[in-house]
């Protein structure tokens, strides 16, 4: 087989020198883009296309990260739905139909892959994303990080034992909750603050006194969410004589927990809700037996989904920065990858309350 065209043909081509070359195709952010264009015609016109393998032996690396995923909607003890399966629950057929209008919109994981993925391109870095089950996720999870320089994940999504051994090997940082191993490089937002402000918000703009604090999963970030709720309940005099439903286990246990309030007609002035997609679970169950929202009762969450804006009415929220969270988690492997031995890094990025209709106000 003939030799194929190498870096030193692009560049003679293109005009250029090998390092221009190269920049183009690592960190192309850093090459003019009449430059790039230059290189990449001449790359197309050779047939020329850059060796990872090369570019790995000669730096010690793949040029790689990797990005351990899950999706918040698929519950893995639920097999697909096969042909001659009993139909589902008309309760069951409704989640499933929600869930699947629900991934028309970027959900909280989509949002911080983006991230990941803007990220590893401005660095020149490519990006291997798997995600499993618990029958093989250790198996993808050993897969890709076998391929790769350092590994981002979500928690929760693989072993703690699993993650410590390849922690051992590769740089590894936890999005979100820090649930592993405080060794490890983290990425989370300022839960108690956003939580607090929110809360505040409904004391003191609306006037509003009965709050009720909802949580889906467990989580030790709905864990901080509810010290930010009754921060605020705190400072503002109000006994917490609501017991917080926390955690409520999952969606069909939430929206349980909902109905049986409404039936005992002991509906809250609020609902402070741990996360966005625990809130639309809310709405959905207000909505099946005529709660009016804000009109009887006013709802908030907690991320800044897309979903949330255009729901009907639209989710008064605290957004997240979900796409720096990701690039972040870049920027933290590749200082580790440098740094190998510096203390472990816990950044906290900041928060913000996006005010809308839910809880009575018009959107900005």
């Amino acid at each position: 087989m003939a030799k194929g065209p190498t870096v030193y043909h692009v560049a003679e081509r293109a005009g250029v020198s090998i390092a221009t070359v190269s920049f183009t195709f690592r960190q192309p952010d850093k090459v003019k883009a009449s430059t790039r264009e230059l290189v990449l015609a001449a790359a197309e016109e050779l047939g020329y296309v850059p060796s990872a393998s090369a570019r790995g032996l000669a730096r010690g690396r793949t040029g790689a990260l990797g990005l351990f995923a899950y999706d918040y909607l698929l519950d893995p003890a639920d097999g697909i739905r096969g042909e001659g399966q009993d139909p589902l629950h008309p309760a069951e057929a409704d989640l499933e139909r929600r869930n699947e209008d629900l991934r028309l919109f970027p959900l909280y994981v989509d949002e911080v892959q983006r991230g990941v993925e803007l990220e590893c391109w401005r660095r020149g870095q490519a990006l291997l994303v798997g995600g499993g089950n618990p029958e093989n996720n250790e198996a993808v999870l050993s897969d890709i990080a076998g391929r790769v320089d350092g590994l981002a994940v979500f928690p929760r999504s693989v072993p703690s034992e699993a993650l410590a051994r390849i922690a051992r090997r590769i740089p590894v940082v936890e999005v979100s909750e820090n649930v592993h191993n405080r060794e490890l490089d983290h990425v989370t937002v300022d839960n108690i603050s956003g939580v607090r402000a929110i809360t505040e918000h409904l004391i003191s703009a609306h006037g509003l006194s009965d709050l009720m604090f909802l949580g889906g999963m467990p989580s030790s970030d709905n864990e901080e969410r509810l010290e930010g709720f009754l921060g605020a309940l705190q400072d503002a005099g109000l006994p917490t004589t609501r017991e917080p439903k926390y955690p409520c286990g999952s969606e069909q246990s939430l929206t349980e927990v909902v109905s049986d309030i409404c039936r005992q007609g002991s509906l809250p002035e609020a609902f402070v809700c741990a996360t966005d997609q625990d809130a639309l679970v809310v709405m959905d169950a207000l909505a099946a037996v005529g709660v009016g929202i804000p009109k009887d009762v006013a709802v908030t969450g907690f991320d800044g989904i897309a979903a949330g804006r255009v729901i009907k009415p639209s989710l008064t929220t605290v957004r997240q920065p979900m796409e720096q969270m990701g690039r972040t988690m870049v920027e933290l492997l590749l200082d580790r990858l440098d740094h190998p031995d510096k203390p472990p890094v816990a950044r906290r990025l900041p928060v913000r309350v996006v005010l809308r209709e839910s809880c009575g106000c018009q959107p900005g």
